[in-house]
């Protein structure tokens, strides 16, 4: 069964605990910079402008550009869940998959291989949400079988307002 995110652009309030619990799980250093970025976006000029927080991690594509270019096939997707993941014991770090990616979603950090946003595999595979959607205090993120997620309607609202960011890659 594959599985993925939701996301709520109507529930998110920008106060970054999702960010602070993904850099927690995966041990990433408080100066590091975490496998989940909220975007603050502003829309129109006082007195109607209006703030949107988006959550955003590694969207898992389908047609993933990371997959096709990494040339020693250390990114692949999890056949039973879909998520997009990376064998660190074979990536040689050309960063090929950076440049490729359009969502800035392989990290490299100093002496490391690529790494990235995993739907932390480890806690679903225990029947456990990831760590972001976990401690998610307004409930904008979620996570489940991307054929319950593709019927909601806060799938629908977040693709719309992230259009413009998501060239034609199919993410999920």
């Amino acid at each position: 069964m594959e599985v993925g995110f939701s996301f709520d652009l109507s529930r998110c309030s920008g106060c970054m605990a999702c960010v602070v619990a993904c850099m927690d799980q995966n041990d990433i250093p408080a100066d590091g910079r975490s496998f989940r970025e909220v975007v603050r976006l502003e829309q129109g000029e006082y007195p109607s402008a209006r703030i949107f927080h988006v959550s955003m991690a590694c969207f898992h594509c389908v047609d993933a550009p990371c997959v096709q270019v990494c040339p020693k096939g250390a990114i692949f997707r999890e056949k039973s869940t879909g998520v997009v993941v990376v064998d660190e014991d074979f990536c040689i770090g050309c960063r090929s998959c950076a440049m490729a990616c359009p969502f800035g979603a392989p990290r490299f950090y100093p002496g490391e291989k690529m790494t990235k946003c995993n739907l932390c595999i480890d806690r679903i595979s225990h029947g456990m949400e990831p760590a972001c959607v976990h401690t998610c205090t307004t409930r904008a993120l979620g996570f489940g079988p991307l054929k319950e997620l593709s019927e909601q309607k806060t799938k629908k609202a977040a693709g719309r307002m992230l259009g413009a960011f998501l060239c034609d890659t199919k993410p999920e």
